[in-house]
């Protein structure tokens, strides 16, 4: 109990801050949970039934398209992860999570969270803002792919999440930048020479990344 108690206070931190009280009962409905490398969290299909914060490792979201996976997130480390239609809906996720590392995580379960909420401000409080954290994310990154260039994008990436550049395959680096592995590598070398912003690397298969309605 002490150490959901714990992931609680680390919620609240990140999120929103709660009262003692509050934290104690976020702490109560936490569940553990440990996936090794490679393991499946979340199948293309089922329903996301809980909020996932991540204590140790790293997931990534990702899904099929013309036959090509492309990964649309990552989360580690004091970030929570959930696909957002499917929780919200209950309906079966279009998506797939799936541990890079050896994860653990602590769910937040949708039927105890919402029976929280009838009865707990506070509880409400922080779904709304971890949904307006999740929200503003997602933003952020669709402006990123809508704007910048393939150096640009990989610029920003190391240096909001170097993390990611650090842990995560290049290939799924590549499909959640939007480019392909041949021009990420060129911009990374660029990036590396310090010539990434003066001479942004041009590659005409990016376009595969974005156009394949």
């Amino acid at each position: 109990m002490d150490r959901r108690r714990d992931i609680a206070r680390e919620i609240a931190r990140i999120y929103c801050p709660l009262t003692p009280p509050a934290i104690n009962v976020l702490s109560s409905i936490l569940v553990p949970l440990k996936f090794q490398k490679g393991d499946t969290i979340l199948e293309e299909g089922k329903v996301c039934r809980a909020l996932y914060f991540v204590d140790k490792g790293m997931v990534r979201q990702y899904y099929y398209k013309n036959k090509k996976d492309v990964t649309e997130h990552f989360s580690f480390e004091g970030r929570i992860v959930f696909c957002i239609e499917s929780f919200l809906k209950q309906e079966p996720s279009r998506l797939i999570v799936e541990a890079l590392e050896s994860t653990k995580l602590y769910a937040i379960p949708y039927d105890e969270l919402h029976t929280l909420m009838v009865r707990n401000q506070e509880m409400e409080m922080l779904y709304r803002k971890i949904l307006e954290h999740v929200a503003i994310s997602s933003q952020e990154h669709a402006d990123s792919q809508r704007f910048e260039n393939a150096a640009e994008r990989y610029e920003r990436l190391l240096h909001e999440k170097p993390e990611i550049i650090l842990r995560a395959p290049m290939v799924h680096i590549a499909s959640f930048l939007q480019m392909t592995p041949e021009t990420l590598s060129r911009v990374r070398g660029a990036a590396s020479a310090g010539t990434a912003k003066n001479n942004p690397p041009r590659d005409q298969n990016d376009a595969w990344w974005t156009h394949t309605d």
